[in-house]
């Protein structure tokens, strides 16, 4: 049998029902790798060493996912486990409650292992936004693992966890999946329920799997999934077993590869993987053609106005008095007090996109940037309609290049903004969307992209899945 750390979410699983290995046997390993790791890759902010959850996450000893040691990532509530968002203002905040999603990994019979590090309230592109350390991506120490989920997939692609939910508000599950060569999925929004998920943009993000394959994510999105009474967003549909979609055969699955995927600024070694999988499909019987998204244009601007302007309503609520760290203020009325506060705990891209989005939503101007880019968005949701009329899925790059170096975006914000330009207007037009590692660009993993209709996730799944199987990419990184 394969070490303990190097079994699958669904192998381990199987072992443990089987009666070959030992649930605390395999909690222990994964401890052991990260005691040892987690100083090294800092994938995680607080690690459960005691497993307070345990006795809950052994409720069904027939779950789905019995005895599977799960990251979670830090916006995400766990009862009773620190959840910080990252950020220096929430370092000592314990929820009284699970998240959704988190009830439901337990119910099943798995464990939080940890809460994984992660851009300060999601906002960023690289994991280099943390408040508390910086995050490295397994491949190469010296590169970035993406964001805002980097340590949910540095957890996942170094062997510290079977698996992790992370969290995707334009792209953050799937940008560090495609650096860090894991798989993540951002579902149909509504799919999976945001109860419990510590708010940023709340019409954009989406708690997510990411998983060392397909299958792996598949499963995880089964526990996850459906209908919640306590979010109005989800919605009320029957379960779907999405394992059923695995290695399903693709001969005349239509893929459509719209040229803006491939825009000024996409690295020609991401290019030539990823066609290297269209390819693939192709020779499995699926056909391609050329398509065009033209408002993709407005996606990325229609994006940030967009979730600046949400991020600064939900983050009002950390000053100190209602949520969150309180600066001494011994003298100081509240408004001295709350900018104090502020001013001390929260990182300056977290402060540069609360004054952006206030700014957006101020009077005078609110017609002028967040009407126009829900507008634009209307418009962006109104392309994708139209050409899934004509073809199943859609591809292209996860990421238009591999992973950068830490430090060679962080002082242009621009820069960085530019990385999403692949990947937000799944959020904006709330389809499902995966990302699979396809190949490499000098030892670094390269992911695919592939986008589906509302509610289409098996038929990216079964996409998925066969790309993964075709190519055959060893995946391990040099740990």
């Amino acid at each position: 049998m394969a070490r303990l750390e190097d079994l699958t979410l669904f192998e381990s699983v199987e072992s443990i029902k089987n009666g070959e290995i030992e649930r605390e046997a395999l909690l222990e390993a994964l401890l052991g790798r990260i005691r040892r790791l987690n100083p090294e890759y800092g994938a995680f902010i607080t690690v459960n060493e005691f497993m307070a959850d345990l006795e809950g996450g052994a409720g069904s000893r027939n779950g789905s996912i019995e005895g599977a040691p799960i990251a979670v990532k830090d916006c995400i509530c766990t009862k009773g486990l620190r959840t910080t968002c990252g950020s220096r203002i929430l370092k000592d905040y314990v929820p009284p409650y699970d998240a959704t999603a988190v009830s439901r990994i337990k119910s099943e019979g798995g464990t939080v292992i940890g809460k994984t590090n992660m851009d300060e309230f999601a906002m960023g592109s690289s994991t280099e936004n943390s408040g508390f350390f910086i995050c490295r991506n397994p491949w190469d120490k010296t590169r970035v693992p993406g964001g805002s989920s980097g340590g949910s997939a540095v957890a996942v692609s170094a062997r510290l966890a079977l698996a992790a939910l992370g969290s995707d508000t334009g792209g953050s599950v799937r940008c560090p999946a495609s650096f860090c060569g894991i798989v993540a999925m951002k579902a149909t929004y509504g799919l999976v329920s945001r109860h419990g998920l510590v708010a940023y943009a709340n019409s954009l993000e989406q708690i997510g799997p990411m998983a060392r394959d397909v299958r792996d994510c598949a499963l995880l999105l089964n526990v996850i999934s459906g209908h919640d009474p306590k979010d109005c967003t989800t919605i009320p549909r029957e379960k779907e077993d999405y394992l059923a979609y695995l290695n399903k055969d693709v001969k005349g699955l239509r893929i459509g590869v719209p040229r803006e995927f491939f825009g000024e600024g996409t690295d020609s070694r991401v290019e030539r993987e990823v066609w290297k999988a269209v390819h693939a499909l192709e020779r499995l019987g699926a056909t391609w053609e050329e398509a065009s998204l033209p408002s993709l244009k407005y996606a990325l601007p229609a994006y940030y106005i967009i979730a600046m302007s949400e991020a600064s309503s939900n983050l009002a609520r950390f000053d100190g008095i209602r949520y969150g760290t309180r600066e001494e203020d011994e003298g100081l009325n509240w408004e001295e007090s709350f900018s104090k506060t502020r001013g001390a705990n929260f990182g300056s891209e977290v402060k540069r996109r609360i004054i952006l989005g206030t700014f957006a939503l101020s009077s005078g101007y609110y017609e002028e940037y967040y009407l126009k880019a829900l507008k634009a968005r209307t418009l962006i949701r109104r392309d994708f309609d139209r050409l899934f009329k004509g073809f199943d899925v859609l591809v292209g790059p996860t990421m238009p290049t591999p992973a950068f170096r830490i430090g060679e975006k962080v002082e242009d914000p621009l820069e960085m903004y530019m990385s999403d330009i692949d990947t937000v207007s799944a959020n904006l037009a709330g389809i499902p969307a995966i990302s699979v590692p396809c190949g490499f660009a000098d030892g670094l993993p390269v992911g695919l992209q592939i986008m589906g209709p509302p509610l289409g996730e098996g038929k990216i799944i079964t996409a998925a899945s066969r790309v993964e199987e075709e190519l055959g990419l060893d995946l391990r990184p040099p740990v």
